[in-house]
């Protein structure tokens, strides 16, 4: 039977909501009607994560979920555990579709296949571009997603991205403007752009601070984000766009994954501790109240306590406004899955218990010393309660609002209280 209602659900990481709104619109252009009910849909579009087993091992159980629950749905297996294990999921689970991320623009294809009673998969990296096959964006929330670049060419040991999304792809440069000027016309104040390595994006010369330069300049368009960064490609340009670009907001995530240099070293980081906190001397410099995010392995193979210790460390020296923190999983085909040495379940459990107690603390005093700020909040989204607001500070912090602010605007509020995860502001105008 021939579709007519979809639903998509993304795992992990800002680039799958990405590709997962994508996804959504190029069923939409076919004449597809989104649901939020996944057990009310005759597609279900699961958009995976392959970073984590358990992200993995979700995927399987939904898929056991929805052929109990929902109305015998075609399932499509979209992302990177589609391009990880391709073929191995139709033999091991009923699903219909195996797209992976650098296909899906093929979908509705696949899913034509699919309809007539053929398992249809697709995990090639094409020589062609997705993006110019996507259909034109026509609505997006105020705060939106723009991929610029694609794949990683740092092979971490831990990590399975070179293998599930390829090597480092810029997308060129007047096709990112070209959406982002869509992205606005469609509604968008502020644009986050996306990437494996985020600060590598490079078009003939040009890097990210070129690019941030370029879409400042955009009328409509408010603020200015970037994420996944890594500290070996923070050049000069962008620091300096850091103090430079009113528009590009005071945060910043940049992983670090441990305060030794000798499991940096393993996780062929490429970084010392000692040269990530130079480093974040020259942010800075450049931009004194910018926040600072980060992510964190704990249990590497051989870590030791006295390791660990020294991520400890690291966390007190920075005090990040939040930050992002796991155990190691072990994934097939990386090189950290062989290495000897390898922690035990319990003592993760605990180094993580302990590395998210001195996150927590960080965050917490982050949110506390903010209380008295003035700032613009763009407002997101409806709150919890009747008449409350969401939406976040230039430190990305979510930010609680009363009153009958419209989605889209942008509120200048005085944040007067703070908790653990939100603060709260009191409306002093409209900042748009």
């Amino acid at each position: 039977m021939t579709p007519r209602t979809f639903h998509v659900k993304s795992f992990g990481c800002q680039m799958n909501v990405y590709d997962g709104d994508r996804m959504a619109e190029l069923m939409a252009e076919q004449g597809l009607t989104a649901t939020d009910d996944a057990y009310a849909a005759d597609l279900v579009i699961l958009n995976t994560c392959h970073i984590r087993e358990k992200a993995t091992e979700k995927v399987y159980s939904d898929i056991g979920r929805l052929r109990k629950h929902g109305q015998d749905p075609l399932i499509a297996i979209a992302g990177c555990v589609a391009q990880a294990e391709g073929a191995e999921i139709v033999a091991r689970a009923k699903v219909d579709v195996v797209v992976g991320p650098q296909a899906y623009h093929r979908l509705p294809e696949l899913v034509a296949r699919a309809v007539s009673g053929t398992a249809a998969i697709d995990t090639d990296m094409p020589a062609e571009s997705k993006f110019g096959r996507l259909p034109k964006r026509r609505r997006v929330p105020p705060s939106a997603f723009l991929t610029v670049q694609e794949g990683c060419d740092k092979f971490c040991t831990y990590c399975v991205v070179p293998y599930t999304r390829g090597a480092e792809v810029s997308r060129p440069f007047a096709a990112i403007l070209d959406e982002a000027k869509a992205l606005i016309d469609a509604g968008a104040r502020e644009i986050t752009l996306l990437g494996q390595n985020v600060n590598a994006w490079d078009d003939e010369g040009r890097g990210l601070h070129d690019l941030i330069v370029a879409l400042d300049k955009l009328p409509g368009l408010a603020r200015i984000r970037y994420t996944t960064s890594h500290p070996n490609d923070m050049s000069e340009g962008l620091i300096a766009a850091h103090r430079d670009v009113e528009k590009l907001m005071p945060f910043l995530h940049l992983p670090v994954q441990s305060g030794s240099d000798r499991v940096l070293k393993a996780m062929n980081r490429s970084h010392s501790a000692g040269g990530y906190l130079r480093l974040l001397e020259r942010i800075r410099a450049a931009r004194p109240d910018i926040a600072l995010s980060g992510d964190f392995i704990v249990g590497f193979p051989g870590e030791t306590e006295a390791e660990f210790l020294e991520t400890l460390a690291l966390v007190d020296a920075v005090g990040y406004a939040q930050a992002f923190s796991f155990k190691y999983s072990p994934r097939p085909g990386t090189p950290a899955a062989e290495m000897a040495e390898q922690v035990a379940p319990e003592v993760m459990d605990d180094r993580l218990q302990r590395l998210q107690a001195a996150l927590n603390r960080d965050q917490a005093a982050f949110n506390a010393a903010s209380v008295g700020r003035r700032c613009a909040v763009l407002i997101e989204r409806e709150g919890k309660k009747p008449g409350q607001k969401l939406g976040k500070s230039p430190w990305l912090q979510s930010v609680i609002v009363e009153g009958g602010y419209a989605i889209g605007e942008m509120v200048e509020v005085e944040l007067v209280s703070a908790g653990p995860n939100s603060v709260s502001g009191v409306g002093l105008q409209s900042a748009s």
